[in-house]
This record gives C-alpha cells, sequence and structure tokens, in this order.
C-alpha cells in the first residue's frame, strides 16, 4: 500500500463509494493515483475518466511523486 503525505491525502485516494462502482463516476471520489506512473491526479468529473496531474497534495501542500 502507497504511503501518502498527510492523513487526508490518504482518505480520499483510498476513498470507496458504496454506491458508485466506478471511481469516475462517484462526486465524492476527488483524487486517483496511477500506481503504474507513480502520479497523482484530480479526478474531473464531466462523465469521462480524465484527471488532471497534481504535483503538490491540495491539503498540506507537500510535493508529490514526479511520475516519469
Amino acid at each position: 500500500m502507497k504511503k501518502h503525505c498527510c492523513d487526508d491525502m490518504a482518505y480520499h485516494e483510498n476513498f470507496k463509494c458504496e454506491i458508485h462502482e466506478k471511481p469516475f463516476e462517484c462526486p465524492d471520489k476527488l483524487v486517483i493515483y496511477y500506481e503504474k506512473d507513480n502520479e497523482y491526479g484530480l479526478i474531473i468529473h464531466d462523465g469521462g475518466s480524465s484527471s488532471i496531474e497534481i504535483l503538490f497534495c491540495p491539503w498540506c501542500s507537500k510535493k508529490l511523486s514526479e511520475g516519469k
């Protein structure tokens, strides 16, 4: 399991919705972690499966992994 920079990031990245099967369908799922690329993203809730890469934690401001 990935060690996150803060409790808030851990909560939001590990959040599992009881209603929506896919993370991109759930309005409460805010952050996604791409283990393959070692990148974090903010989910864009527009009906698709897009996210915007983030380099700093939205909650604690620590620098996140830079990916490849």
